[in-house]
């Protein structure tokens, strides 16, 4: 089965930082442009192509959020600094059909979403 896992979000205070993971399961994620998504309206976060070339929707993230790949271990990361009280929601990764300038076009290949992870920023 294809699926990916999200990981590494938590409870932290405005200001701290956080690296959230996300991992393929049963499927080769250097394949796919990535990106991350956040909240139940999958707004989305930024996103990544197989050459590492990365897209930011800009706005509140501008500066503060890195998304990054490592093939080796098949993973997706999200660096987030800076964090702020309305960062907080479920974050979730999925490959998208491109990556491109316009975020709307984004995409989710698979159709299906994993369970996501939680961050949560305290003021």
């Amino acid at each position: 089965q294809l699926q990916v896992a999200e990981s590494g979000g938590k409870s932290v205070q405005a200001g701290e930082s956080l690296r959230l993971s996300c991992t393929g399961s049963g499927l080769s994620l250097d394949s796919y442009s990535m990106a991350w998504f956040k909240g139940l309206e999958r707004e989305p976060v930024s996103c990544i192509r197989r050459s590492g070339v990365t897209r930011y929707p800009g706005g509140a993230v501008t500066g503060r959020f890195t998304i990054a790949r490592d093939n080796a271990k098949n993973s997706i990361y999200l660096q987030m600094n800076d964090l702020r009280p309305e960062d907080t929601a479920t974050y979730y990764c999925a490959p998208v059909t491109v990556c491109n300038d316009y975020e709307r076009d984004w995409k989710n290949s698979f159709g299906t979403w994993g369970q996501g992870t939680q961050v949560t920023v305290n003021s």
